[in-house]
């Protein structure tokens, strides 16, 4: 059995910035060709939209981060993402994807999603309401990801960072107006690259299917060819070493929502990057602030004082022209 959490947020909602997050209950949940993705948890969101996109994209995530046959719970403390997957979405396909106001169901891209993700999974998928804020580990993680993501993309630290179908349902929405598309997500929805180089580096924390990256070639390779490309155009930078700074940010918890539990019936490893040497790409250098989650003033040993830490990171992405480039949470390898 896995189990995941899951859980959106938007602050000032509605068209606050806004985030979604999913995160296993273990470090080492289920069979490891169900857990298709790295790290053991993931967060995005936007510069707009609301806590009803954001919870409806951590569930879409969650489903597509765990295929497989082995049953699956999520926990969630939204009602409305639990209605959406397991009740409402009967009437709405019988009704043309209308309400009962005969308007168009508002989020459809993703409601869409979501069921044809359930439909061709084969294992059972549970769906459990859990209250928030009420000390529930699963839930709390979320909504601190979650909500940290979208004050992340409201400062401008991170850039957004949905599913295909979650930019679609947002920027058909009344909120769209004035939404920072990043230059990655618009060549997602263009159809130029695909949704698996999309999630290129995203997961956070400790891997949970070490052997996911060994049996993903096509997203290797992927990565591969993306840093020769940056090396090259790079190639004339005067030569450094690489540098890393980090920073303490306080993060903070998330809104819930309401619900019940239902049942819908329904690989593999950025792998041991610390056995592997990296080896210097002459001529790059890189440097700037990191933020680090959970940040050590969260922890019951915190002194006040900065911890020095020593490790490594795997960076993935789109290099700007200017040389910048924007990442999402990503997993860090002590040394």
């Amino acid at each position: 059995m896995i189990v995941v959490s899951t859980d959106g947020s938007a602050l000032g909602n509605p068209n606050g910035s806004m985030g979604w997050a999913w995160a296993d209950h273990s470090f080492e949940a289920g069979s490891t060709s169900e857990h298709h993705h790295t790290g053991n948890a993931d967060a995005g969101g936007a510069t707009n939209g609301t806590n009803q996109i954001g919870e409806l994209c951590a569930v879409l995530e969650a489903l597509r981060a765990h295929p497989g046959s082995e049953p699956l719970t999520i926990e969630t403390d939204s009602q409305y993402a639990i209605n959406c997957s397991t009740t409402w979405i009967h009437g709405w396909k019988k009704n043309g994807w209308k309400n009962s106001k005969n308007e168009p169901v508002k989020n459809a891209d993703l409601i869409r999603a979501i069921d044809a993700e359930l439909t061709k999974r084969e294992g059972a998928v549970k769906f459990v309401w859990v209250k928030g804020h009420a000390g529930n580990a699963g839930n709390e993680k979320v909504d601190t990801l979650a909500r940290t993501y979208a004050e992340d993309c409201r400062s401008g630290v991170k850039s957004g960072y949905l599913p295909l179908e979650g930019w679609k349902s947002l920027l058909s929405s009344p909120y769209a107006s004035g939404t920072d598309v990043p230059q990655d997500a618009k060549a997602l929805m263009e159809n130029k690259i695909s949704c698996e180089e999309y999630h290129i580096g995203r997961a956070v924390g400790e891997d949970t299917n070490p052997d996911f990256v060994k049996n993903s070639s096509n997203c290797d390779e992927a990565k591969t060819q993306d840093a020769s490309k940056i090396a090259e155009n790079m190639q004339d930078s005067t030569q450094k070493s690489n540098e890393s700074g980090e920073s303490n940010e306080a993060h903070k918890t998330n809104e819930p929502n309401e619900a019940h539990e239902s049942e819908v019936n329904t690989e593999n490893k950025p792998e041991n990057k610390a056995q592997i040497k990296p080896q210097p790409v002459k001529g790059l250098s890189v440097s700037g602030v990191l933020q680090f989650t959970p940040p050590p003033n969260t922890s019951p040993t915190f002194n006040g004082e900065p911890r020095f830490i020593s490790g490594t990171i795997n960076v993935s992405g789109y290099v700007e022209p200017d040389g910048t480039l924007h990442f999402a949470p990503t997993a860090f390898y002590l040394s």
